[in-house]
């Protein structure tokens, strides 16, 4: 503990006076662009990942980035959801899987899971990504089969996030945009799904229309 010990120190000594005015301004309230969905892993750093500063991102993390369905049962993701458009307005919503993920391996072999019962029942969520896998990716090998499932959790979790009533709400009013994700921990590669295809993208190719715009304006400047 003593080097997290001596990361407090380092910030309150070097970065925090440095973004200073960021921290007085944040102090006031927050208005994040994205709920930011992804794993517990600790691989994944979300900030260094999406190269976004403090306030931009409310970020939910969970073993295999899963969303329960809707129920009347309160549980941590719904209420987080609930209030992340219901109340703070969030425009975008996005859910990140990655490679290498110990969740969705233990999806594959939920029976293996007898002496992590609420590990198992959790993954109970990515069910229906795991007989998808199963029955579209028999031929694969194990590698190809293991990417077909993170992408299939993916698909999985953002349609049972709109079964949550406040974002079944904001998408009806067109106040709200769902993106899939995918991180490549060995390569830094993301992949984005694109729904009107069907197809996994490069993130610079599903976004490009927005990218080029700001991607000119930096060079202006």
């Amino acid at each position: 503990m003593s080097r997290f010990a001596q990361g407090v120190v380092r910030f309150q000594r070097e970065v925090f006076p440095e973004k200073q005015a960021l921290f007085e301004r944040l102090s006031t309230g927050q208005s994040p662009e994205a709920l930011f969905i992804t794993c517990s892993d600790s691989r994944i750093e979300t900030a260094m990942l999406t190269q976004t500063d403090p306030g931009e991102l409310f970020i939910c993390r969970n073993a295999g980035n899963i969303v329960p369905p809707h129920t009347n049962q309160t549980g941590g993701m719904t209420a987080s959801i609930e209030f992340a458009i219901g109340a703070l307005r969030i425009p975008n919503i996005v859910i990140c899987g990655h490679t290498q993920c110990g969740a969705m391996k233990g999806a594959m072999n939920r029976e293996g899971l007898t002496r992590l019962p609420h590990v198992r029942e959790w993954l109970g969520f990515a069910q229906g990504a795991v007989d998808i896998t199963e029955a579209l990716g028999a031929g694969l090998d194990p590698e190809a089969k293991m990417r077909m499932l993170l992408e299939q959790n993916v698909i999985l979790q953002l349609q049972h996030l709109k079964t949550h009533p406040t974002v079944a709400v904001a998408l009806a009013r067109k106040e709200l945009e769902l993106h899939g994700w995918v991180y490549d921990i060995k390569t830094g590669e993301v992949e984005a799904f694109d729904e009107g295809s069907g197809a996994w993208v490069p993130v610079e190719e599903r976004y490009a229309a927005e990218l080029v715009p700001q991607m000119r304006a930096a060079h202006a400047c």
